[in-house]
């Protein structure tokens, strides 16, 4: 009778001052929840409030068919549209698989921020000293990111059918985001135990979310056999069908999948040495190498820039293998079909619209990585290691100089990697893309990256204290370049994203002038960068 009381007691005592800590992580933290339910409910309310006014008509909606049929780069990022003639078929087209990224983002950011963080902050340690169980700190960054899902699917389905979507449908679309929330926020917990710094715990979760949330829309664009779609689990709760065939069912796969990921979770903290991974990290020099600003920026950055430049090479050969099959997907889409046959294209420039389009979205995606580096800067400031750098022989230009140049560097050859790849498959698929094509593509890409990471610049640089609005690049260029043209935007819209000013390359005549604009508006913004954080003060907001 003794073995099991022990084990309840140890159980018991391990999640000691659960509650109360929770509470006031629960006031410290729910302020960090707002943006990412705001852009999870404005996501889908916005579909839900503009659809019926954009596409009234039946011929409307057919033509959004058309255009959707014409760009399979679409069900790549927000998988099948089972059904886009209804308001709330395109609805869930359109939010459950965006939705349930950035809720899946949301709960990541939270579990390490309150769990492996607070271990290289120290205020664990604090905390450890009071009467505090050895899991009650995971137990409570647990919570909070399950809270926070739960409270993004339960905002969202209510503002969505207060806008005039059916309730079911938004109840079971507001779910799947819940329950993403709660699967990332258990791997997250794994990750936080793998890793000996919040930023590498960070890095493996979010490497994992965008491993399988590419691997599932690319297997939905190349309209890969049904039973693919339980391979990843945004392919579960894509199975919800919310607007055609609602089930409710393959969210209790996702529910079992985080119990278990938590499960592995409280079993490695248990284990572990505090303050440290599964993964110890590798000792450092006996004697610093590192001499210059340049040569600081690179050592911080460069296990990042490794990782990022991995992850352009499965792109570039995803991509390229998607591009390879491009021709047969546009030719058995019969919305397709009746767009080619009006004349309004031919296929050859369809194709090459379409590496356009999977360019700009590498470039997307490359211009995370860059926003990533720049506010890397901040970060070392608010931990108090730039101050003594600066108090130095270290100039404050230099110093921003040099991450602003691996913040530009990284990017632009992760994305000219990544195109070299797609260029080369594409070339031997023989679709019409010769490899010079596709790689000047990619190099014409860049720019437009770096206007993105430049706005980063500037907010970092100049006011620090919205370091928020650094993501807007990101998030701008991604809604007007992708879903800008489906909605029928007006062309000065559609051109506040800098990726709109890509060119084609494979036409006759190119224009090369919009390049040229947005080069001398990453020049302004990198100088009003450089000039703000040359007179405000460090580590100050």
């Amino acid at each position: 009778m003794k073995g099991p009381t022990v084990r309840g007691r140890t159980r018991e005592s391990a999640l000691v001052g659960t509650r109360p800590l929770l509470v006031a992580a629960l006031h410290q933290e729910a302020r960090s929840f707002a943006p990412w339910v705001l852009f999870v409910t404005v996501l889908t309310t916005s579909s839900v409030v503009v659809y019926p006014r954009v596409f009234p008509t039946d011929a409307d909606r057919e033509g959004l068919a058309a255009a959707l049929g014409t760009n399979p780069a679409l069900g790549l990022i927000f998988g099948p549209a089972r059904d886009i003639s209804t308001t709330d078929g395109f609805t869930v087209w359109r939010s459950l698989a965006l939705g349930g990224l950035l809720t899946a983002l949301m709960a990541i950011f939270t579990v390490v921020r309150a769990s492996r963080a607070q271990e290289d902050s120290g205020q664990a340690e604090l905390l450890a000293s009071g009467v505090l169980g050895r899991s009650a700190r995971l137990a409570v960054a647990v919570a909070l990111a399950g809270i926070g899902s739960v409270v993004a699917g339960v905002v969202c389905a209510v503002a969505s059918g207060l806008a005039g979507a059916d309730w079911s449908t938004m109840l079971l679309l507001a779910a799947t985001f819940t329950v993403s929330g709660w699967v990332f926020g258990a791997l997250a917990a794994v990750a936080s135990q793998l890793a000996s710094e919040a930023r590498t715990a960070a890095s493996l979760a979010i490497a994992a979310l965008g491993g399988l949330f590419v691997a599932n829309g690319y297997l939905h664009s190349v309209e890969a056999p049904t039973w693919t779609s339980w391979i990843t689990p945004q392919g579960w709760l894509m199975e919800t069908a919310p607007a055609t065939e609602p089930s409710w069912w393959p969210l209790a796969a996702g529910a079992g999948a985080a119990a278990v990921l938590l499960a592995v979770a409280f079993r490695l903290q248990a284990r572990r040495d505090f303050g440290l991974g599964v993964i110890a990290p590798r000792p450092g020099p006996a004697r610093g190498t590192v001499r210059t600003p340049q040569a600081l920026a690179w050592r911080l950055n460069r296990s990042s820039v490794a990782a990022w430049t991995g992850a352009f090479v499965v792109l570039g050969f995803v991509f390229g293998s998607f591009a390879t099959s491009v021709t047969d997907l546009l030719a058995d889409n019969s919305a397709a079909q009746g767009v080619l046959a009006s004349g309004a294209s031919t296929s050859e420039s369809l194709v090459a619209a379409f590496l356009v389009t999977i360019m700009s979205l590498v470039g997307i995606i490359g211009a995370v990585s860059g926003v990533q580096v720049v506010l890397r800067v901040r970060n070392e400031e608010l931990a108090d290691r730039v101050e003594p750098l600066l108090a130095g022989s270290v100039r404050r230009h230099s110093y921003l100089g040099a991450n602003i140049l691996v913040a530009l560097a990284g990017p632009a050859v992760g994305l000219v990697v990544a195109g070299t790849i797609i260029a080369a498959i594409a070339a031997a698929g023989d679709i019409g893309v010769t490899f010079g094509e596709g790689l000047l593509q990619a190099v014409a890409t860049v720019p437009a990256v770096w206007t993105a990471t430049a706005l980063a610049v500037a907010v970092v640089g100049a006011r620090p204290a919205v370091r928020l609005v650094s993501w807007v690049g990101v998030v701008a260029s991604f809604g007007l370049t992708i879903l800008g043209p489906t909605f029928g935007l007006d062309e000065w819209a559609l051109a506040i994203s800098p990726f709109w000013h890509v060119p084609q390359v494979s036409e006759a005549t190119v224009d090369w002038t919009g390049l040229g604009w947005i080069s001398v508006v990453t020049l302004a913004l990198l100088v009003v960068g450089a000039a703000g954080f040359r007179r405000r003060d460090v580590a100050v907001d």
